[in-house]
């Protein structure tokens, strides 16, 4: 089969295609002839070198797929085979064929394409489980979202904007907010050019937000703090500004703030396929009634998996990026 591997830790350059043998799936996996990839941060910071595949996972990059269910391995029902699903996985997704643990499959429901299902799986597992299990954001809350027209971002705001969140989000121009906007949020903030912390509480009437997604950390975390809610939650899912944070714990004390974060790739199986399954019960049927989809950015074929993370990298994505990888996946 065609993957691309990571000829060394570096630029965009550095993904090349090359062949490797079809993968088989072990005990409770699935073997996906795979229609889309879709193109992750994580996936840039390990060309880069900065995030190797946990213990097991394929070195090829690529945490998010969709395509046909074309082999079993053990214990997996037989219902499965030919069925078209997106998948989360550890790793492997720039290929012609991939593993997946079984559980961390969803169906691909009528009216999705499959680009768009390989855009769902790394997006909604982390806003799921950041946003609504460990910020409890329940409805009539305020949510920022920091990188609102990231893949994250949107896809928080969407989901946000259906579950009966305000949404508030930070973009890096007037054009970014613009979409933003477009894609629901209720107010989108241009931090080069405006106190991000000021307009929350301005536009919260001096209360502040119950619940920050940040991916920026660094200075960003005081700041945060500064314009939350009493009983607030911070959640960090990514640190762009830097793993070092000056915090006022006087502050945390007397708002009675909660701060937390996570990341989603090294965990357990186990915790996957049971976060798949809150999906698949509480987030899924809104893909299925049409209700939730990716912003979508651009497709890139396989073998231009440079140019896409080159294009990731220039931050200048609305959306999700995605590659089309089988035989008419492009477009």
């Amino acid at each position: 089969m065609q993957a691309i591997r990571i000829a060394q830790p570096g630029g965009p350059e550095q993904l090349q295609l090359h062949e490797l043998p079809v993968p088989q799936p072990g005990p409770g996996e699935v073997l996906v002839r795979v229609s889309h990839a879709g193109v992750n941060r994580p996936d840039v910071f390990q060309r880069l070198g900065l995030y190797p595949p946990p213990p097991g996972a394929p070195e090829t990059p690529g945490l998010e797929i969709s395509g046909d269910v074309v082999a079993l391995g053990d214990g997996v029902a037989a219902e499965m085979l030919g069925q078209q699903v997106c998948a989360l996985v550890p790793g492997g997704g720039y290929a012609q064929y991939c593993c997946a643990k079984a559980g961390q499959c969803l169906p691909v429901p009528q009216g999705l394409s499959l680009a768009e299902a390989a855009a769902l799986p790394e997006t909604l597992f982390t806003v799921w489980h950041n946003v609504f299990q460990r910020g409890f954001a329940r409805d009539g809350e305020v949510l920022l979202v920091h990188g609102g027209t990231s893949g994250i971002g949107t896809m928080a705001t969407r989901l946000g904007k259906l579950l009966g969140l305000t949404v508030i989000v930070t973009c890096g121009s007037e054009a970014k907010c613009d979409a933003a906007r477009d894609v629901g949020a209720d107010l989108a903030i241009n931090y080069k050019a405006e106190d991000f912390g000021a307009r929350v509480l301005e536009h919260t009437g001096g209360t502040g937000a119950d619940v920050v997604l940040d991916m920026v950390a660094g200075e960003y975390t005081q700041r945060n703090l500064d314009c939350m809610a009493p009983d607030g939650r911070l959640v960090t899912i990514a640190v762009l500004g830097g793993a070092q944070a000056q915090v006022n714990m006087a502050k945390v004390m007397m708002k009675r703030h909660v701060l937390t974060g996570s990341t989603l790739r090294a965990r357990p199986d186990v915790f996957k396929q049971l976060l798949a399954q809150d999906i698949a019960q509480n987030a899924w049927p809104m893909v299925a009634e049409g209700e939730l989809r990716p912003v979508m950015d651009r497709t890139f074929p396989l073998a231009d998996a440079a140019a896409a993370h080159a294009r990731m990298e220039a931050g200048d994505h609305i959306g999700k990026i995605v590659l089309a990888v089988g035989d008419g996946a492009a477009g």
